[in-house]
This record gives structure tokens, sequence and C-alpha cells, in this order.
């Protein structure tokens, strides 16, 4: 199961009269090791995400749709053949670039980080547990997030914006906003993270658990593939309004001191206020037609990559 990196108990050698010490250089991994395990996981989420894209534009479009106000809503197909209609098939691969370097960088650090972090949770409260499992993800989506949210705003105004190139857009949102605009969102964003890798990764772990304690399954593609469908299924209906909150965060445009919305919190309560409670839910069916499939890519793709690279299953 996820947390395999963890060394045996005899890398930890016992010193009389003291309390057991550790040994830095058996407890850190070597540097191929840490290569390989993050590049793994940074791959497998490019390759899902270059999949399922277009549903991706599909959902910034949705979660758009009369922004303040009520009125009814154009769903996933509507909007795709408005897409075809006025600005052709390209524009369902808009901010495909920033998508998949934030992908890579983001994925290798989400996915990356989750381990060690159970490890370090692990010695500190010597337990492994489901809540133990949720922290750490919580911690490694929070921490991804963080660091690579300018790519990620860059990515939905590009969205869109179907006339728009990736450097032009981040020299004009600087240049207009500020260099703070690059963080735009980064709260819902880290809170969205915290709570997709929290449930995806701690769910699919629990469920692999699980099913190898309860079924016949074995380690293998139908272990990865039923585990992958749970952990999309929670992921999705936890995350979907942390994600339209954060979308219509990063694409709220700052002029003087024109801002419909002052912080995450802030948009949630005029979303329902305004559009409704079931708002939050705007493209919701577009995340899990999205993160459903993504989910289960990557996991499958990276529980081989991980076995070709000769790493630990997840």
């Amino acid at each position: 199961m996820i947390g395999d990196i963890s060394p045996p108990v005899a890398s930890i050698p016992v010193v009389e009269g003291n309390a057991q010490a550790m040994n830095s250089k058996t407890l850190l991994p070597p540097l191929s090791t840490v290569a390989s395990h993050f590049g793994t996981s940074g791959l497998s989420v490019a390759l899902a995400t270059g999949v399922t894209h277009p549903l991706d534009v599909l959902k910034v479009r949705l979660q758009m749709q009369h922004v303040g106000q009520r009125g009814p809503l154009i769903g996933m197909t509507g909007i795709f053949l408005q897409l075809m209609k006025q600005e052709g098939p390209r524009s369902l691969y808009l901010g495909l670039t920033p998508a998949l370097t934030r992908s890579v960088l983001y994925g290798g650090l989400r996915l990356g980080l989750y381990e060690p972090t159970k490890v370090c949770f692990d010695w500190a409260f010597e337990s492994t547990n489901v809540l133990v499992k949720i922290a750490s993800g919580a911690f490694a989506g929070a921490v991804a997030t963080a660091l690579t949210n300018p790519v990620e705003v860059v990515k939905v105004r590009l969205q869109m914006n179907p006339n728009a190139v990736p450097i032009a857009e981040v020299r004009e949102l600087v240049s207009k906003e500020g260099i703070g605009a690059l963080w735009k969102g980064v709260g819902p964003a880290m809170a969205r993270a915290a709570a997709l890798t929290a449930s995806q990764l701690a769910t699919y772990d629990e469920t692999k658990r699980i099913l190898v304690k309860r079924t016949s399954l074995e380690e293998g593609f139908h272990l990865h593939l039923c585990s992958s469908v749970v952990a999309g299924v929670a992921s999705t209906l936890i995350t979907a309004p942390i994600d339209m909150i954060k979308t219509r965060l990063m694409l709220q445009q700052d002029s003087g001191s024109v801002r419909i919305y002052r912080n995450g919190f802030h948009c949630g309560y005029k979303v329902i206020r305004k559009e409704g409670p079931l708002a939050l839910y705007k493209g919701g069916f577009a995340i899990f037609a999205r993160l459903g499939p993504q989910t289960m890519i990557t996991f499958i793709l990276c529980e081989k990559l991980r076995s070709l690279a000769g790493l630990h299953k997840m």
C-alpha cells in the first residue's frame, strides 16, 4: 500500500541509555529513487490531463455562466455545441500547454509528497490509519497548489480567451494587476487541492486495503480500476463547490476598487445568495466526467510506471 518507502525497523539503531536515533542515511532514499517517484507521478497526471483536457475547458465555461445572477443554465452538451460553432474544435484545447506544465509539476508534487508525508506522520504518531492518510493527502495537495498556482491562473484565463497567448497573458496580467495576481484564488485552490488529494489518495489507498482484505482481488489492473473509480466519485462530490469558487476568483478582473468577490468565503456567499445553492455545483457533471476518468487513468498509469521503475506499488 502507499507508504512502502518507510525504512525497515533494522535501519533505526538503538543506543543504550538514549532514545532511538534515526540514521539519516538510511531514512533518505537514493536521489534516483526520489526522481523516479516524482517523475512517474508527474508523467501519469500529465497523460491523464492531456486525455481529459477538453472536459476541463467545458467545466470552466459552465462555471462562468450567469455570474452574479440567476438564470437557465446551458448544459455540457449545449456548451460543447456552442464552442464548436463559435470557436471551432481547437477551443477544446485552450490552455493545454500550461495545463500540461502544471500537471507535471503539480502532479509530481501532489502524489510524490503523499508517501513521504504519511511516513513522517507514521514516525510521529505511530499510526497509518485513515485519518493519517487524509492529513497526508491534504498537506501534499495544499503545498503542491501553493507552488503551482500561477500556472493554473494562466490556464483558466486561456480557456476563456481563444485569442490569448500564454506569455502575453502573463505580461498583461502582471502589468495591470501586479505580481500578486498570479496567486489569485490560491486560498480556495489550496483548499480544493487539499480536499481533492485527501479524498482521492486516502480513498484510493483505503479502498485498495479493504478490497484486498475482504474480496478475492489481488494487486493488479482490476484492483487499481475499482479503487480509482471509488476515489474519483468521492473526490468529485467533495471538491466541486470549491473548484467553482476557485475558478470564479481566478477569472475575476481587478480594476481599481471594482471587485465582485473579496475572498473565497465571500464568493461562496454571493453565489449562494444570488444564484442559488445548486450554483456551487455548476459544471459538476463536467467535473465528474473529467475527474472520474482522470483519476482512473492517473492511478492505473502511475501503478504501471512505478512497477516499470522498480518502485513499490501505491
